[in-house]
């Protein structure tokens, strides 16, 4: 009863926003093939063609435009498909900020139906790269390239909702997008994930609502969402699994589609070419199996990726 009861308050809040108009699905979609090098054009049209037919999605984001020459490739593959792309800028140093607003200039400015939008900085504010109001010159420095483009960030859920990225919201970004992952907070799939991942998004629209004024001021996203998949790691009670990564797709990211929240979910496909990366506590994990999809492009069995449609929490 604890969800149910979540998600009709949900409902309630967000149908003033969205007027319960069904969310858009993305997915956030790496630059490097399995085997580690960097994607074509070519690569980047198979990608779009099993993402649409498997899930009806025809929207990704990537995180830096220069990366593997992204732009530069991704663009003409999202006009040959009829896919539109969000576009990534990394901040963090003055190289990567450089070269990716060079990759802007070359290649956005010429596929602007294309490009969805912008985002300035990954989780920058939850790593303490910069204050709100740095990272705010950054992001208005990137909309004086696109200007008829919409630009905002993406970042950590609590960073919106502890008043973090006030400055953001004050300064009136184009958009924002709000990542949250319950399995980094170690909820079990069977026993709080879902309610966790909800309760995470309804705070950080909920702080972003009022510090704007507005509902719908600024285009919200969840940013990131996702689970490992079979031969993923655990983080806690958090156990991967394909089966459960498909609970949290249905019950969660199909749920907030429903209620007319958008999402991108994380990822498209698996990258096996990633290392294993070593935690704070010195554990080793794995993140090669976040993928709906495999690394060749297939689906999972029993991961089913095109929601349904009815008036509570979304199933597929």
């Amino acid at each position: 009863m604890r969800l149910l009861t979540y998600a009709v308050v949900t409902a309630l809040s967000l149908s003033t926003t969205h007027a319960l108009e069904r969310g858009t699905l993305g997915f956030a979609l790496g630059t490097k093939k399995a085997d580690g090098t960097c994607k074509t054009t070519d690569d980047y049209e198979a990608d779009f063609d099993a993402i649409k037919t498997n899930t009806g999605s025809t929207l990704v984001r990537g995180y830096s435009a220069s990366d593997c020459d992204c732009a530069q490739n991704i663009l003409p593959a999202a006009k040959s498909k009829g896919f539109q792309v969000v576009l990534g800028v990394w901040p963090d140093t003055e190289e990567s900020f450089t070269a990716d607003k060079q990759a802007l200039v070359n290649y956005a400015t010429k596929y602007t139906d294309q490009v969805y939008a912008v985002t300035v900085g990954s989780e920058t504010l939850y790593r303490g790269n910069f204050t709100g109001s740095e990272l705010l010159s950054k992001i208005n420095d990137v909309k004086a390239i696109l200007p008829n483009t919409k630009v905002g960030t993406a970042d950590s859920w609590n960073k919106f909702a502890d008043g973090t990225a006030d400055a953001l919201i004050k300064g009136g970004v184009d958009l924002l997008l709000a990542n949250a992952f319950s399995y980094w907070q170690g909820k079990d799939v069977g026993d709080g994930a879902i309610f966790t991942y909800l309760d995470d998004i309804q705070l950080a629209l909920g702080r972003i609502q009022q510090m704007s004024g507005k509902l719908d001021g600024i285009e919200f996203w969840n940013g990131e969402a996702g689970w490992p998949t079979d031969g993923g790691t655990d983080y806690d009670a958090a156990t991967a699994g394909t089966s459960n990564a498909a609970t949290l797709y249905s019950q969660g990211v199909c749920g907030l589609l429903d209620w007319g929240v958008n999402v991108f979910y994380f990822e498209a496909f698996d990258e096996p070419w990633k290392p294993v990366s070593i935690g704070d506590s010195g554990d080793a994990k794995d993140e090669t199996h976040w993928g709906a999809m495999t690394a060749d492009r297939s689906t999972k069995p029993g991961f089913p990726l095109k929601c349904k449609q009815w008036g509570g929490a979304g199933n597929t």
